[in-house]
């Protein structure tokens, strides 16, 4: 009809094509400002803390030699922890991936159970094990052999929970690749290890490499369950984060955000390698993907 308005004619914006445009910016703000409150807000206030007094009290702090057996301590467990750890994911992911076979499922379930239980308890477990009056303290003591309270502890603890990350990141990979490429390597004669080295590390090495990021910054900042098991030994089983409880316990703030801002820095890197790795594989998929459309075109040509 003539006398019917338009909505062609409205000057005004449809609702409908404000909305979503609101909803990103507010959705984006949100992200933005949830991130400056609690990850670059409390990364600045490490820093400042550290280097209130000065550039020069920020480096003394790290010639305490109680800090400097935290630091060596920490490497040492993550140096044992991680290859563990990656050598566990690779065959746990590799069996459940590939194979079929009674209580896959459990595993799966059990390999998720650092997730689920606090840290704290998972100490508490090794304690009740190895402890002097736990199952096999008694037989320990007797063979003087000490895990309790001694760095052995600290590795297992540090090891229980960090052993999903490399397995999770690897177990979905390999579920979407199949098997098909082992298969036909399998075939044309290679054997298991030929097979795994030249097909199954090459098509994961990226997942691998996440798996083992993420794993290594776990267990460097490890804390509650090296807490249960390390006994707070000064100089002996103090890792980086106990020694900063001590000595912000001690109120050396100075040389405890100093400390401290290893583990900050830690995290940045962590966040870096994350995002290359991530910038590698989505290189890859382009460039697999460019390869592919040509030979795709000159198909539906011919």
């Amino acid at each position: 009809m003539l006398g019917a308005p338009s909505t062609h004619d409205s000057g005004a914006p449809a609702t409908g094509s404000r909305d979503p445009a609101a909803v990103k910016w507010g959705l984006i703000a949100a992200t933005v400002l949830f991130l400056l409150l609690f990850l670059a807000l409390p990364l600045a206030a490490i820093f400042t803390e550290a280097l209130r007094k000065g550039f020069g009290a920020y480096l003394a702090s790290f010639h305490d030699p109680a800090a400097l057996d935290a630091i060596k301590l920490t490497l040492l467990v993550s140096a044992i922890a991680v290859p563990l750890n990656v050598v566990f994911g690779l065959a746990a992911a590799w069996a459940i991936a590939k194979f079929e076979f009674v209580g896959k499922s459990l595993l799966t379930t059990l390999i998720d159970l650092p997730f689920a239980v606090s840290p704290v308890i998972s100490g508490l477990i090794y304690v009740l094990l190895f402890g002097l009056h736990g199952w096999f303290g008694s037989w320990l003591s007797e063979h003087n052999f000490k895990i309790i309270f001694a760095v052995p502890g600290i590795v297992l603890a540090t090891m229980f929970v960090t052993f999903p990350f490399v397995a999770r990141e690897l177990i979905p990979l390999m579920q979407e690749q199949g098997s098909d490429e082992e298969q036909a390597a399998l075939v044309l004669g290679a054997n298991g290890w030929q097979t795994f080295r030249r097909v199954t590390l090459p098509n994961v090495k990226w997942g691998l490499l996440y798996g083992v990021i993420l794993c290594n910054a776990r267990a460097m900042g490890e804390f509650g369950a090296v807490s249960v098991v390390s006994g707070h030994i000064r100089g002996l089983t103090d890792t980086v984060p106990l020694h900063v409880e001590i000595l912000y316990n001690e109120y050396n703030f100075v040389a405890a955000f100093a400390v401290a801002s290893l583990l900050a820095l830690l995290a940045l890197v962590t966040l870096g390698a994350k995002t290359l790795v991530e910038m590698k594989v989505r290189r890859e998929l382009a460039e697999a993907a460019a390869l592919a459309s040509p030979r795709h075109n000159n198909e539906g040509q011919s």
